[in-house]
């Protein structure tokens, strides 16, 4: 059996630890780990916690979406007229959480056409967030990552071959084997890679380590496991964070290197940062914020010895973890005439993607941490979310939408929600924290490390972080999507006797360009054309 848990869901009542304590464990207040993989002797006590969890976070033998709100007419959707339903080709182009989520929804709506997956990795599908927690630990085998597709899909699924090149009037995805797999209707979700560390000749010294697939968690779990050398985290963004975690709770002496102000600071703002540092510090982490690396030093054999930093400082080091975020996989799409660069595959709320001109197309969708969409909560502003639910949900957004009509498509409108398990702490967020002026801590003691922080931005409520008070994040999100009032008055439990906004101090906003220009030509109407010219390489 396969199981997995929404934990964007899960507000930590543990019920399901007493139904099921062989699968399921809570070491902290409200962390949840758990076997996705049990034996089928488990399965009569999974299926118990299952009916027992108050949110419905977990589920057994599939991979279940969650959209928000009633359904606008009874599904599957009447076909448009022209057959698609039935006879259509739709190609998925990545075969990871949001593209098999896309693929399972589509065949549950109705679609009975062709169906073809296209995936980079030659592994089975796998949920990436146990790779930084359990699989690192130990406590996780990693073939148990493998995402449930116990549905029979009826696809065609090529994995292990990546995608090259994408011909938008011919309507075909070129492979790198020289393969051309057409299409009628097309969704990109190719996600992201992990940012490598600049210089290649460091980059190929043996320790140094990324962490993003099957293989890089293979090799970082191999080299916790057999050394005892100091480990540098350079990065103290979330992945960052949760290393430098599993390192302490090894054993393992680590030093977390950042150029921002505080650990988790470009994420959730300078104030919950500072808590973040602290609570690193009193873990045991070597903690230098405000510092870069600006290199990394081997031995005569190609072996990682040390590394040098900007404040002056020399560690001698074992193994460097490369924690500098993502890199989206948009390099098959140059050339092909869509709103592609770095800072992902732009597309309207209804995951139909944007040409350069700025037009939508119908025929082709994205989704998951490649799709950057408007959202109307954050004045339409174009966000990218590398968040698990985000994948899930806007997958199932752009599924729905390709095999309906015009009068009959969603909009993703779902609020991020984001989670983190470190240092024995579940941290999590709802809404866009970086989206906000002010920040208040509006319930429970940052000294017991259990609270919840509201943000707001010119006066009404924009996003809320909990640190091990799950159960209140539904609340909050109401409140976001209600436009209520900032900061929130309510007689709310472990409310503080006196609320004192202070500033967010969160990063500034900036240009995602990086370079690339837009060059528009043409007189009339009919002829202006919008061009992307990068700067050369």
């Amino acid at each position: 059996m396969r199981i997995v848990v929404d934990l964007t869901r899960c507000q930590g009542y543990g019920q399901c630890v007493f139904a099921a304590p062989d699968v399921f464990a809570m070491p902290g207040q409200e962390a949840l780990l758990y076997d996705p993989d049990p034996g089928d002797e488990q399965r009569e006590h999974v299926l118990r916690a299952q009916a027992a969890c108050p949110v419905q976070a977990i589920h057994v033998d599939r991979l279940s979406g969650h959209v928000p709100g009633p359904r606008p007419y009874p599904y599957p959707a009447p076909d448009s007229g022209d057959g698609f339903r039935r006879s259509g080709r739709i190609v998925i182009v990545g075969a990871s959480l949001a593209g098999v989520r896309a693929a399972a929804v589509l065949r549950r709506d109705g679609f009975a056409g062709s169906l073809t997956l296209i995936g980079d990795e030659p592994h089975q599908p796998y949920d990436r967030p146990p790779l930084s927690k359990q699989v690192l630990t130990g406590r996780m085998p990693l073939e148990h990552t493998t995402l449930p597709r116990l549905v029979d899909l009826d696809a065609e699924w090529l994995l292990g071959q990546r995608a090259t090149g994408l011909d938008v009037a011919g309507k075909r995805v070129r492979l790198a084997d020289g393969r051309e797999v057409e299409f009628d209707r097309l969704l990109i979700a190719t996600g992201a890679r992990a940012r490598p560390w600049p210089n290649e000749a460091e980059a190929a010294l043996d320790g140094v380590c990324v962490l993003r697939t099957i293989e890089d968690a293979t090799l970082l779990r191999r080299r916790l496991a057999s050394g005892n050398g100091r480990v540098l985290v350079i990065g103290a963004g979330f992945t960052g964070s949760e290393v430098a975690s599993v390192c302490r709770e090894l054993g393992r002496p680590v030093t977390v290197v950042d150029r921002g102000p505080a650990p988790l600071a470009g994420a959730l703002g300078r104030v919950i940062g500072g808590i973040a540092a602290q609570i690193q510090r009193e873990h045991g982490v070597d903690l230098h914020c405000d510092t870069t690396v600006i290199g990394l030093d081997g031995d005569a054999e190609g072996r990682l010895r040390a590394a040098r930093l900007s404040d002056g400082t020399t560690l001698e080091v074992e193994t460097a973890v490369v924690g500098l975020g993502a890199v989206r996989n948009v390099d098959w799409l140059e050339g092909a005439g869509l709103a592609a660069g770095v800072w992902g595959v732009g597309c309207d709320a209804g995951c139909r993607v944007f040409d350069i001109n700025g037009l939508v197309t119908d025929d082709i969708f994205a989704a998951g941490d490649i799709a950057r969409f408007p959202h109307p909560a954050y004045e339409f502003q174009f966000l990218t979310l590398e968040h698990w639910g985000n994948a899930v949900a806007q997958a199932e957004i752009a599924a729905h939408n390709m095999v309906s009509d015009q009068t009959r498509r969603w909009a993703h409108l779902a609020l991020p929600v984001f989670w983190s398990s470190q240092f024995g702490i579940n941290i999590k967020s709802v809404g866009v924290p970086t989206f906000a002026d002010e920040i208040v801590i509006a319930q429970g003691s940052v000294a017991e490390r259990r609270f919840v922080a509201v943000y707001g931005y010119r006066g009404r409520v924009t996003a809320a972080v909990t640190f091990d008070q799950a159960m209140w994040l539904e609340f909050y999100q109401r409140m976001i999507e209600r436009a209520a009032p900032f900061p929130p008055d309510f007689a709310m439990v472990g409310r503080p006797a006196e609320m004192l906004p202070v500033p967010a101090e969160v990063p500034p906003r900036i240009a995602v360009a990086q370079g690339a220009t837009v060059v528009v030509t043409g007189h009339d109407p009919s002829e202006r054309r919008a061009t992307l010219v990068r700067p050369p390489q």
